[in-house]
């Protein structure tokens, strides 16, 4: 069904152990994980060429790393190698009324110091169909930016398809370059955009008319995101496709979940999920995003798309880490209703 390649940073994941506070823990879980990287464990599960290209220093962490990566299933052989170190990120798990925490340990990171010409793109992307990227790789580093631009501008030129998650993150977004300066320009190529209200608003003034994400109480309007589809197309005449995921938070560990698609002409709704004692929430948006490209090329139908993409994301919130660890057969069952949670034998 093609190949997928994705582009970004992979990190060492520092999580407390259930919810203790940073102040409490003694020990830290160690996984793997990043946007990018997630999508590309997900097509993988699902049996589909993935490949994640970044830049990993020389040492052991980044070795067991690589090896994970290998054993779910993803393609590592244009990964480069150099820099100093794998960036880490440290999360605080929440509950109930007190949110999730996170603190990024990823200045002088592999990748942040890559630069333009050491990746070659023409040769990653020759037997490509897809390419993916999110808004968290340009907001590393300058060096970040322009290697993602020339992998888009690559793209484009041999006819892959390209799409982004927005993905907002304010604390990254450091070296002098805010983005608004900088995603405009990337997200011109793509041709499918992911995003949610804030990330619309934070990066190009996008937003909802009459909506307030803090006023919700876990319920959404789907139809009001229509006007966000529209703009977002309007600002970027090659997109075909704009996905937006809706997220309504009761508490901490309590969301509703679900997603909209819109081809400029028709806005399809998702089933909506009711998740209750979420597990992990971290990853969320990126297996939705592995859903989504699965299902458009699997099915080449947008609802039925859009509905993997909703059930394989309302799956990833049992699961601990960053990766979604879910079968194409586990969410088409689902999709049809099984979400009993009883013992399969």
């Amino acid at each position: 069904m093609g190949k997928i390649v994705t582009f970004g940073e992979v990190m060492l994941r520092l999580s407390t152990p259930g919810h203790l506070r940073f102040g409490q823990a003694r020990q830290y879980d160690a996984t793997f994980g990043g946007g990018e990287a997630n999508v590309a464990v997900s097509l993988a599960n699902y049996g589909m060429d993935a490949e994640f290209v970044s830049r990993l220093p020389e040492n052991d962490i980044a070795e067991a790393c690589l090896a994970e990566l290998r054993g779910l299933g993803v393609q590592t052989r244009h990964i480069i190698r150099g820099g100093e170190r794998l960036g880490i990120y440290f999360l605080e798990t929440g509950a109930v009324a007190r949110g999730s925490k996170v603190i990024y340990d990823r200045a002088r990171s592999s990748i942040s110091t890559i630069e333009k010409g050491m990746i070659d793109w023409d040769e990653v992307l020759r037997r490509a169909d897809w390419f993916h990227w999110t808004g968290i790789t340009p907001a590393i580093s300058q060096g970040a930016a322009d290697v993602c631009a020339e992998a888009i501008a690559a793209a484009n030129r041999l006819g892959v398809k390209v799409s982004c998650d927005l993905n907002y993150r304010k604390k990254l977004w450091k070296y002098g370059k805010s983005a608004a300066e900088v995603m405009p320009g990337l997200v011109a190529g793509c041709d499918l955009i992911l995003g949610n209200e804030e990330d619309a608003e934070k990066e190009f003034g996008i937003k909802p008319e009459g909506f307030d994400s803090e006023k919700t109480g876990g319920e959404i309007d789907q139809s009001r995101f229509e006007s966000v589809c529209r703009q977002l197309m309007a600002k970027f005449p090659r997109c075909k496709k704009v996905a937006i995921t809706l997220r309504g938070s009761v508490n901490a560990d309590h969301n509703t979940w679900g997603g909209v698609l819109w081809d400029g002409s028709v806005l399809r709704q998702s089933r909506r999920y009711d998740i209750t004692d979420i597990v992990d929430r971290v990853g969320g948006g990126d297996s939705f995003m592995g859903g989504l490209i699965y299902g458009l090329l699997a099915y080449g139908d947008d609802q039925k798309a859009l509905e993997f993409a909703a059930a394989t994301s309302a799956l990833k919130h049992t699961i601990f880490g960053d990766y979604n660890r879910v079968s194409v057969p586990e969410v088409e069952a689902l999709m049809e209703g099984s979400g009993s949670g009883r013992v399969s034998r």
